[in-house]
């Protein structure tokens, strides 16, 4: 599995292209912005895109997904809790900053552990509702990919409409950190770590750490 990550958008947000090797088909998650990027790397790549997976439904993103769906004829894929974003600017939060970003809702709707396969690669659907709803995580061999539910020595925001930091640190604790220790995380924002990192020195994960 070839994982390869471009900074994209206002905010920052790690959209990540992942591929299979030996079969080139791919997958792109969440691609927020900056699409001439995106598609650069995948034509330079030679990558057959299958998917487009958005790890929740907030604006920074999903704001790439129509370009790169249209150009690629991948089909969209978000949790059932996170849908309704796609199309609404006040949900997704963009209204609020007077440039409302808007993704097409034909989406393939996802749920707690359904596969995702590309190529000869699989990655498992975690729900990890707390930041958005339908927050997902993607999990494969001993490699992560966490949305905004982790991040390095953090865990996303819960105060916005339909979070909760307890639902958050619920998650994360049963479904994140029974992973292995070696497993790398990629998360929306920031740097890469791993879960025996996060286990160990995530402060928001620490026994005595308020719900």
């Amino acid at each position: 599995m070839k994982v390869h990550s471009l900074i994209v958008g206002e905010l920052g947000v790690n959209c990540y292209i992942v591929a299979c090797e030996k079969t080139k088909e791919a997958i792109v998650i969440d691609p927020g912005d900056e699409p001439d990027r995106i598609l650069q790397y995948i034509e330079d790549e030679h990558l057959n895109i299958k998917y487009v997976v958005n790890t929740h439904g907030h604006a920074d993103h999903i704001g790439a997904n129509d370009a790169i769906v249209e150009a690629t004829q991948a089909v969209l894929k978000i949790h059932e809790g996170d849908l309704a974003m796609l199309g609404d600017a006040k949900q997704n939060l963009s209204a609020f900053h007077g440039l409302p970003v808007l993704s097409n809702t034909k989406a393939q709707l996802l749920h707690e552990g359904d596969q995702i396969s590309f190529g000869e690669e699989k990655l498992i659907v975690l729900h990890t509702p707390g930041h958005s709803p339908g927050g997902i995580c993607l999990a494969g061999r001993q490699i992560l990919f966490s949305g905004d539910s982790l991040f390095a020595e953090s865990v996303g925001r819960c105060d916005f409409p339909g979070g909760s930091m307890t639902d958050l640190i619920y998650n994360i604790k049963t479904k994140l950190m029974i992973l292995d220790d070696d497993t790398v995380v990629y998360p929306g924002h920031g740097p890469r770590t791993k879960i025996g990192w996060e286990r160990k020195d995530n402060p928001y994960l620490s026994e005595d750490s308020r719900q």
